[in-house]
């Protein structure tokens, strides 16, 4: 695992909001929740992008699982649980979007912004890993950045998480820790 950082990486913070706290994950919320706050300060004190990612609803699909809870088709989340974590700090220099599909660039223009701002690579962070993280990770793979998975900086149930860690982010990126991007920011 190791992750390099290019001349223009943006930090992506996927789905820390109110209405995420609560579900038992690999790493507790709390500790994904302070680990994307200190990398954002870190990345804002050298100047470089932060995108703070929240959910307001889902796409229309239609799934078991949606169809197991009483749901079909798109649901919108309470207003209330989409705001972004105070522990997040979020600056007026921020790039927010608002998603209502599991990853941050099928229903937002964060590719746009993202380009507009020269950037090349995305550092990943959030819940969860196998929804919000993996599927922004994909897309961005697929859009041409390269993406930097922050494994202790994301969290899911247990063997969703390690799943995704052990099998799908080598195919779409790099793996490291919080520690080590600090360390390689503290070195600009």
């Amino acid at each position: 695992m190791s992750i390099e950082l290019e001349q223009t990486p943006a930090l992506v913070v996927i789905d820390l909001q109110a209405g995420i706290l609560g579900q038992p994950t690999a790493h507790p919320v709390e500790q994904v929740v302070a680990r994307s706050a200190e990398l954002a300060a870190a990345f804002r004190a050298n100047g470089l992008p932060v995108v703070l990612v929240n959910v307001a609803g889902t796409a229309p699909g239609r799934t078991d699982r949606g169809k197991a809870m009483g749901r079909v088709g798109a649901q919108t989340i309470p207003a209330q649980a989409t705001e972004l974590l105070p522990e997040l700090d979020r600056q007026p220099g921020d790039i927010t979007v608002t998603k209502r599909t599991l990853g941050a660039f099928l229903s937002t223009d964060l590719d746009a912004q993202l380009k507009a701002a020269g950037v090349t690579q995305i550092v990943l962070t959030g819940v969860s890993t196998t929804s919000g993280v993996e599927s922004t990770a994909r897309s961005a793979y697929e859009l041409g950045y390269h993406v930097a998975f922050v494994t202790d900086a994301m969290s899911d149930v247990l063997e969703a998480h390690e799943a995704s860690i052990a099998y799908q982010f080598p195919k779409l990126g790099e793996l490291g820790t919080t520690a080590e991007v600090l360390a390689l920011l503290a070195e600009r």
